[in-house]
């Protein structure tokens, strides 16, 4: 793909945006943001009994990066289980979204999922004491930059 068709793909997530909106009573409920830039993401997902994730949301505020990769990966782990999310490789991610248009907002482009896999960190433990996450995780410092190759 061009530079140009990374930016209309990233143009077609922000401008409509999948699996956008809260999902009533979730199972997992994460809460991150940029304190750079003011990026904000929420994310909510429903967990089947086998630890498959069934349903996945996000709300949110920011820059398009930001949201297009937001929308970008509620595509992604809708039907993974919480080890294969924790287990995503940010590279995937920057790879598909265009690293050239988003290597000086690594910070954006990797907002969702740094929160996400904080959720899915945080999970098993809820889990087994019947409890669902739900109390918001609000990440000091997001994804550093230091695991892309």
């Amino acid at each position: 793909m061009t530079r140009q068709d990374y930016i209309e793909f990233i143009l077609d997530h922000y401008n409509n945006p999948h699996h956008k909106g809260k999902l009533d009573d979730p199972d997992i409920l994460v809460n991150g943001g940029n304190p750079g830039c003011g990026d904000i993401v929420t994310i909510f997902v429903k967990v089947d009994d086998n630890d498959r994730i069934v349903e996945a949301s996000f709300d949110g505020q920011g820059c398009t990066i930001s949201m297009a990769a937001s929308s970008l990966l509620m595509d992604k782990i809708i039907g993974k289980t919480i080890a294969e999310v924790n287990a995503m490789d940010y590279n995937e991610l920057v790879e598909e979204l265009g690293r050239e248009v988003v290597q000086s907002r690594m910070r954006c482009a990797t907002l969702a999922m740094d929160t996400i896999k904080a959720g899915v960190r945080a999970y098993p433990s809820h889990k087994a004491t019947g409890k669902k996450l739900v109390a918001p995780i609000i990440l000091s410092e997001t994804f550093r930059g230091d695991e892309l190759g």
